[in-house]
């Protein structure tokens, strides 16, 4: 359980509130990318009962040292969506895309904007709060930060979320870099206290696999995984892999052990595989047959995980397809 205390200026209130509630963070770049896991998000966060809340993170001053600008107009257009400033075009988009996948239907459905001061930049963080009848939230957020990776986690601060979506071959436009760089996407799975979703090629349908050691930070990460395909009605499969042959016998235990306390939950497992050889290749190997391989991180410090380069760090690093590391 991570310990989230609220944003400043929150109430006890809305504290609680957030903590009972799905929440995804969706980190938009206006790539293929980013739609794609926009669209997986949508099924994920189709409920009453989940918030998915939409990212554009542009540097400090972005745009707006020139041209004579006026900051409170350039404010209250971008809030009415017609001004085209950095980011906007592409949340305008993901929101549309929500409108269209039936995520935000109806009319009932009030906005809420609101604006934080940013030090050195005059437009600060703003956004937009879209809510409806039953509580349901769909946020569109652009912020500002150092950099992209800072940005996401300052973010997480504000948030809780559950789940963080990154396109991992998408191109941050206001940063001109792509986006697989240690200074986002390693930064941002290696130190958010959620589960982190980098996305390529992201196919619905194809179901989750989720690898599985035996240990009981595994057990806990299939328990949750096979929760969240729930939502989405992903199916599951399992996989483990011995080292050698003669661990091939723990590594089918870990499957059956798995296997047998979703069962108790009511979650079906449509495969289990058993690989010999090193874990990262076999995973690897087996992982594009699977909208997303789900592994999990070894449970310690931050610092600790960049050092070690873990069996789930590498997986996310060097897979084909999309990856998640589970918390």
């Amino acid at each position: 359980m991570v310990n989230w205390n609220g944003a400043p200026g929150m109430s006890a209130a809305e504290i609680e509130a957030r903590k009972d509630r799905f929440r995804i963070l969706v980190c938009i770049d206006g790539s293929d990318e980013c739609y794609q896991s926009l669209r997986y998000a949508a099924r994920l966060g189709g409920g009453v009962d989940a918030d998915i809340v939409l990212l554009y993170v542009r540097p400090v001053d972005q745009g707006l040292r020139s041209g004579g600008l006026q900051v409170r107009v350039a404010r209250e257009n971008m809030l009415k969506w017609g001004l085209e400033l950095p980011g906007i075009q592409y949340l305008k988009k993901g929101r549309d895309m929500l409108k269209e996948l039936g995520i935000m239907a109806g009319d009932e459905w009030r906005e809420e904007v609101a604006h934080t001061d940013v030090n050195g930049d005059p437009l600060g963080d703003n956004k937009i709060n879209y809510i409806n009848e039953q509580g349901k939230m769909v946020v569109l957020k652009l912020k500002v930060a150092t950099d992209i990776a800072t940005g996401i986690l300052e973010q997480w601060e504000l948030g809780p979320y559950d789940l963080i979506i990154l396109g991992a071959s998408g191109r941050w436009k206001g940063m001109g870099r792509s986006f697989w760089d240690p200074a986002v996407a390693e930064k941002v799975a290696i130190h958010a206290p959620c589960s982190v979703l980098v996305a390529r090629d992201l196919e619905e349908g194809h179901g989750h696999l989720i690898c599985t050691d035996g240990s009981d930070e595994a057990m806990e990460m299939v328990r949750s995984d096979a929760e969240l395909a729930s939502r989405c009605d992903c199916p599951v499969s399992l996989m483990s892999v011995a080292l050698d042959v003669e661990e091939e016998p723990d590594a089918k235990a870990n499957v059956e052990k798995a296997e047998a306390m979703l069962k108790e939950l009511g979650i079906e497992v449509k495969e289990t595989i058993i690989r010999v050889g090193n874990p990262v290749d076999e995973i690897i190997e087996v992982g594009p047959d699977y909208s997303l391989i789900v592994v999990s991180e070894s449970g310690k410090s931050g610092l600790q995980r960049f050092f070690m380069g873990s069996v789930a760090f590498k997986v996310m690093e060097n897979a084909h397809n999309s990856v998640m590391i589970a918390r």
